[in-house]
């Protein structure tokens, strides 16, 4: 088959691989539809430790079952395989699971492929009408729902369901989408990019803003710098709470002594629980999130370019899909 290779900082190639075989319970999956991530990024940049060269990324994923009882049955993926059988694993908390895998990290290859192996467990069926270009859309939207989840019980019944979000990526308008979805009263998304604040406004119908103006009950920080920390620490009311998504850097940014004495909430949230992305693929499948329109597909043959576009910032789609051909 042929795959898109992670072949160290800044360097992607497009090559034959062998076909993948599956493990007793898994099946082969003719991938339809591949979103470039965030995450696929940072290791395209060589900032991923995790993911070591040679390595196939991409973990948003959908397509097509091939072979077996379900064959020609259309899926999407969720790409985190936990061990079933763990203490976070029977709460219903698969995404704590000490020994989860998440395809496109060792030893789990990724879905910027024309095949791919998965547990059944980590499928869900595609209804008729749903574009599997759409579907593979359900992982980064899965991420935002479970951390606005997490927000908004957190939240203080006092409080007004209000939220601002910092980045207008993916992630960001995830999260606004769900956020809304769950009944938040008002989201802005502050995004310092005018051309994506641009594209938010006009083609995704979000609050998009280039500056925040008073305190906010719900942050969510979806981009992750220390910087970005610093903007939720000041912005967030006294007694409100601080969701981080982002990954962009490790240390900095909070505001210790604010958040302690004015009792605001910081929780870390990573990926989704089974439950929540069966929740997130029912909200996209009946409507809740919008048209999901705000994507750019290319050929998978044309992956290293668009790495290279996004890189540059040359790209105000808020995601990337990359479809394989045969």
């Amino acid at each position: 088959m042929k795959a898109l290779i992670y072949d160290g900082p800044e360097t992607i190639g497009y090559r034959d691989v062998p076909d993948p075989v599956p493990a007793p319970g898994e099946h082969l999956i003719r991938v339809s539809a591949v979103g470039i991530c965030g995450s696929d990024m940072h290791a395209y940049l060589g900032h991923d430790d995790r993911r070591p060269a040679p390595l196939i990324l991409g973990h948003e994923a959908a397509g097509v079952i091939t072979g077996g009882p379900r064959d020609g049955e259309r899926v999407t993926i969720n790409p985190l395989v936990s061990c079933g059988v763990c203490p976070a694993c029977k709460e219903g908390r698969e995404n704590l699971c000490p020994q989860r895998q998440i395809i496109s990290m060792p030893p789990r290859e990724g879905a910027f492929a024309q095949f791919l192996t998965m547990p059944e467990s980590n499928l869900i069926a595609v209804p008729e009408g749903v574009s599997l270009l759409k579907a593979a859309l359900a992982e980064p939207l899965a991420v935002s729902w479970h951390a606005a989840r997490l927000g908004l019980d957190a939240l203080h019944p006092s409080m007004e369901k209000r939220a601002l979000i910092i980045g207008g990526g993916t992630i960001g308008l995830a999260a606004a989408l769900a956020l809304k979805a769950m009944g938040c009263e008002a989201v802005s998304v502050l995004e310092p990019n005018p051309a994506r604040r641009d594209y938010l406004s006009r083609k995704c119908g979000i609050d998009a803003i280039e500056q925040a103006e008073g305190a906010v009950p719900l942050v969510v920080d979806a981009v992750g710098y220390a910087a970005t920390r610093a903007t939720a620490s000041v912005l967030a009311s006294p007694g409100g709470v601080i969701v981080h998504i982002g990954l962009g850097e490790d240390t900095g940014g909070l505001d210790i002594r604010r958040m302690t004495l004015q009792e605001i909430t910081f929780i870390g949230t990573y990926t989704y629980t089974n439950a929540d992305f069966r929740d997130t693929a029912n909200a996209m499948f009946d409507g809740r999130l919008g048209p999901l329109d705000w994507v750019e597909s290319r050929d998978l043959s044309d992956g290293a370019a668009a790495f290279q576009d996004i890189r540059a910032g040359r790209v105000a789609a808020p995601k990337t899909v990359l479809i394989p051909k045969d």
